[in-house]
């Protein structure tokens, strides 16, 4: 997915945000965005907007000298959605369709992305959790996922933010531990998931965790070492979590299953469905959250 001019208040306002939080030196925020809108002013829109927010974060982490801004929001993040894993899990071994809704929980837990959210609470979090797991999913996508998690024997699992991976859990779970490894971030970028992250929630206790060599808030292929695009294209199936990964994968010609809350009216338009929808998107299928059967 390219970057539009739609793409551009939300790199200022992203950029800001992360200022604020490294430093509250006027002067050197002032440096830092002042690079920055001459970086946004000079970019290449065939590039993808996880593309240009890595070379920005980069830059801001660069000038304000903090190599992970968000460190105490994961752990914050990290922290409550442990608590809450008791809770997903009690959902879905007493659901009628535990595979249905584990997938309905992976996608609430997307709302744990401070780009499009900066000011994201935790009754905000829950709140729209308890939303997202009642949200009505075409059968049709669930099943088609079903049958191809069922089918694949290398499936890899491009997980996106810390938090969230808690409710990634219970879908691993349900699908086989043994057949998945998770990919996270190698490096800090937002409050993306990094091997740490993965430790610290006991994911990597449960499954094989590795890290895809790249601090870009998504995975963009040509920056990953050879090692990790030889595993991505030789896995039967690819389950990417979130915004970053959709709009970084969305033209690769691989059996992907997308599942994410669209955030945006870029990628939602995209997508064809409305602004906060939950969605599971099969390669160039569009399959979003709508008024069918419930699962």
């Amino acid at each position: 997915m390219n970057t539009v001019v739609e793409c551009l208040p939300c790199f200022v306002r992203q950029s800001w945000d992360t200022i604020c939080l490294c430093t509250d030196d006027s002067a050197r925020r002032e440096q830092a965005m002042r690079q920055i809108l001459q970086l946004v002013g000079e970019m290449d829109f065939r590039v993808s907007p996880p593309a240009m927010a890595q070379k920005i974060h980069r830059l801001i982490r660069g000038i304000c000298d903090q190599a992970d801004p968000y460190l105490s929001v994961k752990k914050h993040f990290n922290d409550l959605t442990m608590k809450l894993s008791p809770t997903l899990q009690h959902w879905v071994k007493n659901a009628a369709d535990p595979f249905a809704t584990a997938v309905r929980l992976a996608i609430a837990g997307n709302i744990i992305d401070v780009g499009p959210q900066p000011d994201l609470s935790d009754k905000h979090i829950i709140d729209s959790i308890r939303e997202t797991a009642d949200k009505t999913i075409d059968r049709d996508a669930i099943q088609t996922l079903r049958r191809a998690a069922a089918k694949a024997e290398q499936i890899l699992y491009l997980a996106d933010n810390a938090g969230e991976i808690v409710f990634d859990r219970v879908l691993i779970e349900q699908i086989g531990p043994e057949k998945i490894t998770v990919v996270v971030k190698a490096a800090p970028i937002l409050n993306d998931a990094t091997l740490e992250d993965a430790e610290i929630t006991g994911l990597t206790k449960i499954v094989r965790v590795i890290d895809n060599g790249s601090d870009a808030p998504g995975t963009i292929l040509e920056d990953a070492p050879s090692a990790f695009r030889k595993r991505f294209f030789d896995a039967d199936l690819i389950i990417a979590k979130g915004q970053g990964n959709y709009e970084t994968l969305d033209d690769t010609h691989r059996p992907i299953f997308f599942l994410l809350q669209a955030k945006c009216p870029v990628v939602a338009a995209r997508l064809g469905c409305d602004v906060g929808a939950a969605v599971v998107h099969y390669s160039n299928l569009k399959i979003a959250a709508k008024p069918v059967e419930r699962v």
